[in-house]
Order: structure tokens, then C-alpha cells, then sequence
């Protein structure tokens, strides 16, 4: 199983964190602590195993001056 590094949704990138999961609940799990960190997240199915997508938008850039 090679799953892909990334995944459009809604015209939006995600890309994986890598892990595979056993349980959609395991992901769940996993999404609900990216969520806290501000990510967006898909879960995402393969062959019976779990996948993480998440998403961060930077809100704000900050430019300090040199």
C-alpha cells in the first residue's frame, strides 16, 4: 500500500501525516488533535486502513524590518 502524499477536497490541498490507522476511530482520534492545533482535516479510507489529511492556513504574515 502506497497511499497518496496528498488529497484535493473542495479545491483545497491536504496532505498526509504519514501514520496509518487501524480504526476510523483511531483517526478520528488523531484528527481531533490537529483540529486543536488549528488544522483542517480529512479522514480518508484505503484498503481498510485509516488516513489523516490535514490543511493549515497561514491567517496572518507577519514582516519584521532589517
Amino acid at each position: 500500500m502506497s497511499p497518496s502524499l496528498s488529497l484535493l477536497h473542495d479545491e483545497k490541498k491536504f496532505m498526509w501525516d504519514g501514520c496509518l490507522y487501524a480504526t476510523q476511530q483511531e483517526a478520528a482520534d488523531a484528527g481531533k488533535a490537529y483540529q486543536n492545533d488549528n488544522f483542517e482535516v480529512q479522514v480518508a479510507e484505503e484498503e481498510g486502513k485509516f488516513l489523516v489529511y490535514t490543511r493549515k492556513v497561514v491567517k496572518e504574515v507577519v514582516v519584521t524590518a532589517q
